[in-house]
């Protein structure tokens, strides 16, 4: 039971703190929507590519990755894809650059 607690807490507590730290909405300061949209998108497929699988059920097929991706990856892209990509951008660059993956310039 303590492992699961450890499980839980380990993909919660990021979120929860991400939640706590992130702009209510919209796209990255200095960037219009369009823009936020487009580049969260190129880091999504970026992570799919070299990180990790969402699969299809977020909207968008993300499916060319190998292992599953973690809690905090999904929560981002789903951000992105209802439009809040304050919130999705800052935790896929984070992701990537952990994975030792180029992350392209912001808009």
């Amino acid at each position: 039971m303590a492992k699961l607690g450890g499980i839980l807490a380990g993909g919660l507590v990021p979120l929860v703190v991400m939640a706590c730290t992130q702009t209510a909405g919209g796209p990255p300061p200095g960037a219009t929507a369009a823009q936020g949209l487009a580049y969260c998108t190129t880091l999504a497929t970026l992570y799919s590519e070299y990180v990790g699988n969402t699969g299809s059920d977020l909207g968008t097929v993300y499916d060319t990755g190998g292992e599953d991706a973690d809690l905090s990856s999904r929560y981002a892209i789903s951000a992105c894809e209802d439009g809040n990509t304050g919130a999705g951008i800052p935790i896929l660059q984070k992701r990537l650059r952990d994975a030792k993956v180029s992350v392209p310039p912001g808009p």
